[in-house]
């Protein structure tokens, strides 16, 4: 974890993954693409991927547990920067995830950077932790 600004903790998490970066682009923003890593199934996922536009998923664990979210998409810049709202229990304002991407490798590899602001450390650290699950899964989901 570290301190973005005042009293305010974020985490920045950066992962290398072995797809081009249009390839990742269409996970996080293709419906059907984005059910098969994120762990929520089809019905529950619609994504309206457009500056101010709205999403919606249904995460279910693996114990079977089902945990609804929803937000918008305040920036979106094909395919380089997505950002996400996300309304969070008891938080006034939304949580924003800004994910940036870069070809590497001459575009055969793509950096994936994300990045969050969080206001207490206790909600830093599960956002942080359920981030790198997520990555984790995205990662599976685009090995050649």
């Amino acid at each position: 974890m570290t301190v973005m600004s005042g009293t305010t903790t974020g985490y920045t998490l950066t992962r290398e993954l072995d797809a081009p970066v249009a390839e990742v682009w269409d996970a996080w923003t293709l419906r059907e693409r984005f059910a098969q890593w994120f762990g929520a199934p089809l019905p529950s996922v619609e994504l309206d991927v457009r500056p101010g536009g709205a999403w919606r998923a249904t995460l279910v664990t693996p114990d079977g547990g089902e945990f609804p979210m929803t937000g918008t998409y305040p920036v979106v810049e094909a395919p380089r920067r997505l950002v996400t709202s996300m309304d969070v229990p008891g938080r006034a304002e939304p949580a924003l995830l800004d994910m940036e991407l870069a070809e590497l490798d001459g575009g055969r590899r793509t950096r994936l950077v994300l990045t969050q602001e969080c206001e207490s450390a206790e909600e830093c650290a599960a956002a942080e932790e359920g981030s790198r699950m997520l990555l984790d899964s995205l990662a599976l989901h685009l090995a050649p």
